[in-house]
């Protein structure tokens, strides 16, 4: 990839999380458009997707990306599962995004009160054994999870569980040769955790 492909592909990131910000801001005022499509519109959808950011997130019924964001037919690739935990299916999914998608902007998205995570806190602190495919998620998210002081409330140790996991999944994300290539030539990979009482999304720095 020549340096000006490189410069392209940074540029085209930043305008989608630009992009991103935007529609989560007319989310929070009550003034998203939310998705309208012709038919005109779906033949040509129909024919290829070009959307602008990839976005790994939770299943949770509650935190839809295309409305998160005020994004329409065609703009986001999403991948979700519960509690936004990578896998060899997800990889799978993100690497084609990458490869024949050309997204230039990908985005962990964790939100409040995840289940998935409370799960896991439950494992660590408690020892709770779950249903054997829920603890297959849950030892997919024990790794990220820090070691919380005594003096951190309930609320306070999940908050920090949730924006760790959306952090562990980054990582595993980028210790791919893949993402690793991909930042290179100037694709982003961003955290975000959606805040119900909000209805925005905080960017990770």
């Amino acid at each position: 990839m020549t340096t000006l492909e490189t410069s392209d592909n940074r540029i085209a990131a930043e305008m989608g999380l630009r992009k991103l910000a935007a529609g989560n801001q007319r989310f929070m005022e009550g003034k998203a458009n939310f998705p309208t499509v012709c038919k005109e519109t779906l033949a040509d959808l129909a024919r290829e997707q070009k959307p602008f950011a990839t976005i790994l997130g939770c299943s949770d019924s509650r935190v839809p990306p295309e409305l998160i964001f005020d994004a329409n037919f065609g703009e986001l690739f999403i991948v979700r599962v519960a509690g936004n935990v990578v896998s060899p299916e997800v990889m799978g999914s993100l690497q084609y995004a990458g490869a024949h998608l050309r997204t230039p902007l990908f985005i962990v998205l964790g939100h409040a009160g995840c289940g998935a995570v409370k799960a896991a806190l439950e494992h660590k602190l408690n020892g709770v054994q779950h249903r054997s495919r829920i603890q297959i998620l849950v030892n997919n998210i024990l790794p990220g999870l820090p070691a919380f002081g005594a003096k951190l409330s309930e609320e306070e140790r999940l908050a920090s569980a949730i924006e760790a996991n959306v952090r562990w999944s980054m990582h595993q994300i980028l210790e791919t040769p893949e993402a690793q290539e991909a930042v290179k030539t100037g694709s982003k990979l961003v955290g975000g955790v959606f805040d119900f009482a909000t209805g925005k999304v905080r960017f990770l720095d």
